[in-house]
């Protein structure tokens, strides 16, 4: 399947990639360019370099820079490549910011700032700082992990302050959508949760920032897509097929869970970076069983 037109670089499948380990730890670049190519060959539009799922907070300034530069190459194309630019201080951001698009890369994922609860002006401080970097900034809500809700209200302040061009919504809840909508009219809302898809694609959303294409990226490609043209005879049994799955997602352990169903499919997932730890065996074996059965369906 091939990734549909899209009209802005942050539009469609955007996969939040995870990142190839060696035995030792090392980031295997080569294995990671050849993902992200895979990716695009299967449906993705394009790939979100250096988020949570990367591992970023992880990696040292080479390997991060380097990451960047792998996927632009390996995309063919700079526009489908959204990397994440968070970090604890705005000057960070903004060099990190300015360093995709030294790459070629054409928008930039970004967190609030994520090292304590920051008021609404200090956000917005943020957000500007990050957007004189030229590319186009995506905020992304995650209140669980930074502690700094980007509300409806907040929103539509940066985006009338022109930093920011769409949102990631991590928040889960899905009735946020509408009030987005019509308090910033103009703001792209992207599925950030997986497990929310169905109900975010309805509301409106023009892209997915996702996780499992990694494992299933041609199964998700048709689910998305499905989603966003309303065809529930379609969406929904696949919705439901794959949300014991998707659900992982918005859990702590969704980059070892992902990383699992990708060795199952095939996929260069493996190893995780300290501090996070092997899944327990409870979760190992759900994660197994749900991807397993998925796989047997024909969900590739």
């Amino acid at each position: 399947m091939a990734p549909a037109p899209r009209t802005r670089p942050w539009h469609g499948i955007m996969v939040a990639t995870a990142l190839p380990l060696r035995d030792d730890l090392s980031v295997d670049y080569d294995a990671y360019a050849a993902h992200v190519a895979w990716l695009i060959e299967n449906g993705c539009d394009g790939v979100v370099p250096n988020g949570s799922l990367g591992e970023y907070q992880t990696l040292t300034d080479d390997e991060r820079a380097r990451v960047v530069r792998t996927a632009v190459e390996a995309a063919g194309d700079g526009s489908r490549v959204m990397p994440g630019v968070s970090a604890y201080g705005s000057a960070e951001a903004r060099r990190w910011a300015d360093q995709a698009a030294e790459a070629g890369a054409g928008s930039v994922l970004l967190l609030p700032p994520n090292s304590y609860r920051a008021d609404p002006g200090t956000v917005a401080a943020h957000y500007a700082e990050a957007a004189r970097s030229g590319l186009p900034v995506v905020a992304y809500n995650n209140p669980y992990d930074t502690r700094t809700d980007l509300t409806p209200e907040l929103l539509a302040r940066l985006h009338g302050e022109q930093s920011i061009v769409a949102v990631k919504e991590f928040s889960g809840d899905v009735r946020r959508a509408y009030e987005i909508a019509e308090l910033a009219p103009g703001l792209d809302l992207l599925i950030g949760a997986d497990d929310v898809l169905l109900e975010l694609a309805l509301a409106g959303a023009v892209g997915w920032i996702a996780g499992y294409p990694n494992a299933l990226p041609s199964a998700c490609a048709t689910l998305y897509r499905a989603a966003v043209a309303g065809d529930l005879d379609t969406a929904l049994p696949l919705y439901k097929s794959l949300h014991p799955l998707l659900r992982w997602d918005s859990k702590t352990e969704f980059v070892q869970a992902i990383k699992l169903s990708m060795d199952l499919a095939g996929r260069p997932g493996g190893h995780t970076r300290p501090p996070r730890s092997p899944l327990t065996g409870e979760q190992e074996s759900a994660v197994r069983a749900a991807t397993e059965k998925a796989l047997a369906e024909g969900r590739h």
